[in-house]
């Protein structure tokens, strides 16, 4: 995705200072793009993660009635917005995983509803995705052609003041990918006899002109390949040529990678399985983890998301990304959170049995509380539910 400026429109400025400058995409050995980026474990990992949670995560339509929440019929974008084969957990994957790497998410509105609002948004690759601003009007070029903004959806992440793309985390993390990327193509060039030679054939008695050495080592290489002896005076030394201790200090690179690349996703090391060196990170409780990754990593991103979907509906309506389903507790502690809810009237019993997709008591399990526990246990489970803040 490129972006370019008319230099009349901002006068006395040049490109280099309108745009932020990136990094240059080819470091080390190892050309970066946003899809070479993916053979990185830590980018895949932290991409895979991000977009598993937030597209898992139940999108619904609320407006406010007399300040109070109430849910609406969702409309057909935000049940199947790709259309009938694509519905709304794969749209927000591939949405999520482009705005992750590429900080923007480009779709064509190919269908709008009877109130304008758009019906269906095919994503688009971003690598054919081009935005311009030339003379204060905004463009799209998409796989060779133009388009003006009301055909196109597009959402940013990660923007800056005076443009309008967001930034690309690939790119600003290219030289940590590169040099992770090089490091296993050294490994593979190294077990591939490719990085260095693999052995040393030396003569102890005598210096070996060119045309010799070659001849002995064509000798040699042949009765190696066809597990032959090779016999020789006792002027020949053949050594093993191994990587050194020393050199396995390109593995602590590696290690280190994973924890940089995290950093530039805004992904917790742990939650991708990477080892934190000389700390011991714990938690109460799994409940705690997701709730601190939930509020400094992810919230943020949910938010913005919210926001983009709420504007495919006609207001006062607006959307919510139930982040629940990430903050499930475990059964010990989400019944004692229960009962406290129960016990002090905020939560109804019967409201509360309706989270486990249960119904309400009948009056013969009623009856049989009382049998089990004596006259009165019915009391702790009515039929109806009493208003909050009502007497008991």
């Amino acid at each position: 995705m490129s972006l370019f400026f008319q230099q009349r429109a901002y006068p006395g400025q040049t490109a280099d200072q309108l745009i932020p400058p990136r990094p240059e995409q080819r470091s080390g050995s190892v050309t970066i793009t946003n899809e070479s980026a993916l053979r990185h474990s830590a980018v895949w990992a932290c991409l895979r993660l991000r977009a598993n949670l937030i597209s898992t995560m139940p999108v619904d339509v609320y407006r406010r009635v007399d300040g109070i929440q109430v849910e609406v019929p969702k409309p057909p974008v935000l049940l199947k917005p790709g259309g009938e084969r694509v519905e709304m957990p794969e749209w927000l994957y591939s949405s999520q995983f482009d705005l992750d790497r590429a900080g923007n998410s480009v779709g064509l509105i190919t269908a709008k509803d009877g109130l304008g609002f758009p019906a269906r948004i095919e994503l688009q690759p971003t690598s054919e995705v081009t935005v311009r601003m030339r003379k204060g009007k905004l463009t799209y070029k998409i796989a060779g052609i133009v388009y003006e903004p009301d055909e196109v959806w597009h959402e940013k992440q990660y923007t800056v003041s005076g443009l309008h793309v967001g930034l690309s985390p690939v790119a600003y993390a290219a030289w940590s990918i590169s040099e992770y990327l090089s490091i296993q193509q050294f490994a593979l060039d190294w077990f591939g006899n490719g990085a260095v030679p693999s052995a040393h054939l030396k003569n102890t008695a005598k210096t070996i002109a060119p045309d010799k050495a070659d001849e002995t080592k064509r000798r040699f290489k042949a009765a190696v390949a066809n597990r032959d002896l090779f016999v020789t005076g006792m002027d020949w030394d053949y050594n093993m040529i191994q990587a050194e201790q020393a050199g396995a200090d390109w593995i602590a690179a590696k290690q280190f990678g994973i924890g940089d690349i995290a950093r530039f996703f805004d992904c917790p090391s742990d939650l991708i399985d990477a080892a934190v060196s000389g700390s011991s990170v714990t938690y109460a409780n799994m409940t705690q983890r997701n709730l601190q990754f939930l509020v400094m990593s992810l919230g943020p991103a949910v938010k913005r998301r919210e926001d983009a979907l709420s504007a495919l509906t006609s207001k006062p309506r607006f959307v919510k990304l139930n982040t629940n389903a990430l903050l499930r507790m475990d059964p010990q502690t989400r019944a004692s959170v229960i009962k406290t809810q129960v016990d002090s009237r905020v939560l109804a019993p019967s409201e509360a049995r309706a989270l486990d997709d249960r119904p309400p008591f009948t009056d013969a399990q009623l009856s049989e509380f009382d049998r089990l526990f004596g006259k009165g246990a019915a009391q702790a489970q009515p039929t109806t539910a009493t208003p909050t803040g009502a007497s008991s």
